[in-house]
């Protein structure tokens, strides 16, 4: 029997018609939640409908008004967690031409589609099959998901990097790692998550690395959002990654596809 996990359906719950269409220059790139239009009036260059919310300035100027009002949804609690790092909002895939830039905090209010690179590092046993998974815990202070477990390396693309570059960036500062190595990533396909959270909606594709480590690495993190590092055999990291407290949505996610394609579990 296939095995049901929480986190594929945590990684749908989201309710559309609670939200209305951000569009900007007729573009649909988001949604803002109806109960937050309010916030919305009187913004410059920004026209508020029942049916959806309407960005009408030039490229050169899109920018600066967003910032201004992001800043404003965050002075009234309405964007939490500023971040100081730049988005890109795009149609629909990586690496298109951004309609506007914004603060990586603001993605969630608007619902514009965010990316992310997550790694898989294994360690692989004498017959070269995965044997054991290196399973990050978030540090207590993380605004979001606090505590839980993560992938050996997981973050966001910032505006202007690729998934590759990204991963090895959040390798060094994360785990410590070698670029050279984090470079011998595997890339491995998507993941998506559209669902609903605390700060808005998290509408995410998640570029998905495996990573062999030797058996010698030991991952050290730098930045302090890594509590601590744990590895795992694979069997007690998948059953970490099947309940639906334990691991983040995204982590939870990218490991179950790891288990499928290396065929540690059955679908």
């Amino acid at each position: 029997m296939t095995r049901r996990w929480p986190c594929v359906d945590a990684a749908r719950a989201h309710d559309a018609s609670a939200r209305v269409p951000f569009f900007i220059d007729g573009h649909s790139v988001g949604s803002v939640a109806r109960t937050h239009l309010y916030a919305l009036s009187g913004a410059d260059a920004l026209r508020v409908e029942a049916g959806g919310v309407h960005l009408t300035a030039p490229r050169d100027l899109r920018d600066a008004l967003l910032a201004t009002l992001n800043e404003r949804l965050r002075d009234a609690g309405l964007i939490r967690g500023w971040r100081a790092e730049t988005y890109a909002i795009v149609g629909a895939s990586h690496g298109s031409e951004p309609l506007a830039l914004i603060e990586r905090a603001a993605a969630r209010f608007w619902g514009t589609l965010t990316f992310g690179a997550h790694a898989n590092g294994y360690v692989a046993g004498g017959d070269g099959r995965p044997a054991q998974l290196w399973i990050a815990r978030r540090a207590a202070n993380k605004t979001t998901d606090p505590g839980k477990l993560d992938n050996l390396i997981g973050g966001g693309v910032a505006w202007g990097e690729t998934p590759l570059q990204a991963l090895v960036r959040e390798g060094d500062e994360e785990a410590g790692l070698d670029a050279a190595l984090v470079r011998q990533a595997v890339a491995a396909g998507t993941v998506d998550v559209c669902r609903d959270v605390a700060d808005g909606l998290q509408r995410e594709r998640i570029f998905v690395f495996d990573l062999a480590l030797p058996a010698h690495v030991r991952p050290v993190n730098r930045d302090g959002e890594v509590a601590e590092f744990s590895l795992l055999a694979t069997r007690h990291a998948l059953a970490r990654a099947a309940t639906a407290d334990d691991m983040t949505v995204d982590a939870a996610l990218v490991t179950l596809d790891f288990a499928r394609r290396h065929g540690l579990v059955d679908g």
